[in-house]
């Protein structure tokens, strides 16, 4: 058939509701006589699910203490971007994706911009809720130059324009894991269009 019965509507619903990053088919049904159908379906009922408020506010670790520094920090870019208006973005520069998935346990409306020169952590990035992976090879950047070419990035990619501030996190030794212990609210501006 190439309606979702109530009962696929209802699992798919839930699972967004519930927080999960990603959802699939079977293989029986996304090689079914409906494929297009079938993920037109699954895609309204994603967007719907996530315009529900329970989808938009996170309760995710909020009487729990932190053992990890990178943890620490990618929970309170969401804290600050959830509470600071002119938030455009949140930009982690990562080397493994580690960063961007604690970040996305946060529900926000905002993007998570995933910055990683590498290839597997761009394809890992993909699957987590709300994140956006973007290739950027940091490893020719002198440290000065490094938040500019993020913002500039960001523009050249309309996520964020001049006037709004990106809240970005990295680590003082950029591609070692693990590594993030930094959290910067910038803002953006002309000199950060191409």
């Amino acid at each position: 058939s190439p309606l979702p019965t109530r009962a696929e509507v209802f699992d798919v619903a839930n699972a967004v509701l519930d927080g999960t990053d990603a959802v699939m088919l079977s293989a029986e049904t996304a090689a079914g006589r409906f494929p297009v159908e079938t993920i037109e379906a699954m895609d309204r009922v994603c967007l719907g699910a996530e315009r529900e408020k329970v989808a938009q506010e996170s309760g995710h670790r909020i009487h729990e203490g932190f053992s990890r520094i990178d943890e620490t920090i990618a929970l309170s870019a969401m804290y600050a971007a959830n509470h600071l208006s002119g938030v455009a973005a949140i930009a982690c520069m990562t080397s493994t994706g580690y960063t961007p998935l604690i970040a996305s346990r946060i529900r926000s409306g905002l993007p998570i911009v995933g910055l990683a020169h590498s290839p597997v952590a761009q394809r890992r990035m993909a699957l987590y809720r709300g994140v956006v992976s973007l290739p950027f090879d940091t490893r020719d950047m002198a440290p000065t130059e490094l938040n500019d070419r993020a913002l500039a990035l960001l523009v050249e990619k309309g996520i964020a324009a001049p006037g709004d501030h990106v809240i970005l996190t990295r680590g003082d030794h950029m591609n070692a894991h693990g590594g993030t212990n930094t959290l910067k609210i910038l803002d953006v501006n002309e000199r950060h269009r191409s």
